[in-house]
């Protein structure tokens, strides 16, 4: 294969397509689209932002992938019109704005992380965590929303729901199938929303919530899913090992255990959504994105057995074990 520098170059130069898709979502010209093609001066009108800074935007959208431009007006191709539009049941503009206010700023600071290998602290006002949660619950409903397309619950009946951080993932398997029920065990606080959501989503009566710290919980019972999403990232390596004792022990033998999380892998190529989120978590705040040999190895020594792993385009991935 002929050597090319346009790799390199397309990494180096990514940020700037990412402030500019920020830039974009942020003054609405994917809202302005939703109802069809406009040229760059209406574009310029609904915005409410000059021809010159509006064209190149949209040029950059289009050169991107997620606008077409056809005799001098643009309109949404299909993902920008499903995730951008505010038409489709996500909008995925909190978490580009929560990439592009709150954490591009983190990424400043990156190269003290590398250096010195010490975790990055996020300081944010109460109107910056209010922002800072508007994009990681809507990145989550993303993830909820891959995971139900990509799974298929028919066989469950009773789902334990682990310390997560979202109700999604329980509920999306639930409005697949009728008959399974959710027992969600979160630590104090993690539970607020969820009854909310469930009542949304029609649910309600097939909940139940308890709330407990994750890392000293034994929900005991004999649930044939259990479901950790987002948990193993935010804990240590001894206390991810007590959570999948307990979680085994909440299971029937041949349960299934989905573990939501992004990871590290020992493929020919790594997947690159999870390395990069390995810089992001511990930048953020020192969580960290495990390796999949090391939580194998977790799994053999608590009683499950290593299935596959599940990939959610955009999403983490989700390892699937089952109970022995």
């Amino acid at each position: 294969m002929t050597a090319t520098p346009e790799r390199i170059v397309d990494i180096a130069i990514g940020f700037m397509g990412a402030k500019q898709l920020d830039a974009a979502a942020r003054i609405g010209i994917f809202r302005a689209l939703a109802d069809g093609p406009k040229t760059v001066a209406e574009l310029a009108a609904a915005t409410a932002h000059s021809e010159r800074q509006v064209r190149t935007l949209a040029d950059a959208m289009n050169g991107l992938g997620l606008l077409d431009r056809a005799a001098g007006s643009y309109s949404l191709v299909a993902d920008s019109a499903e995730y951008l539009s505010g038409k489709g049941d996500i909008d995925l503009t909190p978490f580009i704005a929560f990439l592009g206010d709150i954490s591009y700023k983190q990424w400043l600071g990156y190269d003290k992380t590398v250096d010195t290998d010490e975790a990055g602290t996020l300081e944010l006002s109460e109107a910056g965590w209010a922002d800072f949660m508007a994009g990681v619950m809507t990145y989550n409903d993303l993830h909820a929303e891959q995971f139900g397309k990509a799974l298929d619950f028919a066989k469950y009946t009773s789902i334990l729901d682990f310390g997560g951080l979202a109700a999604g993932f329980a509920i999306t398997a639930m409005q697949q199938n009728p008959g399974l029920t959710t027992r969600f065990v979160y630590a104090p606080g993690f539970g607020d929303g969820i009854g909310g959501a469930a009542e949304a989503a029609g649910v309600a009566d097939r909940i139940s919530i308890e709330e407990v710290p994750t890392e000293t919980a034994t929900p005991g019972g004999e649930h044939d899913l259990v479901l950790l999403g987002g948990v193993l990232h935010r804990f240590t390596p001894e206390q991810n090992q007590d959570i999948l004792k307990a979680s085994r022990d909440a299971a029937q033998p041949g349960a299934n255990l989905m573990i939501i999380d992004f990871f590290l892998d020992q493929d020919d190529r790594q997947r690159a959504i999870d390395a990069i989120h390995a810089g992001e978590y511990f930048n953020i705040d020192g969580t960290l994105v495990y390796p999949v040999e090391q939580v194998t190895a977790w799994l053999d020594g608590s009683g499950w057995k290593f299935e596959s792993l599940v990939e959610l385009p955009g999403c983490p991935r989700v390892l699937v074990a089952t109970a022995v």
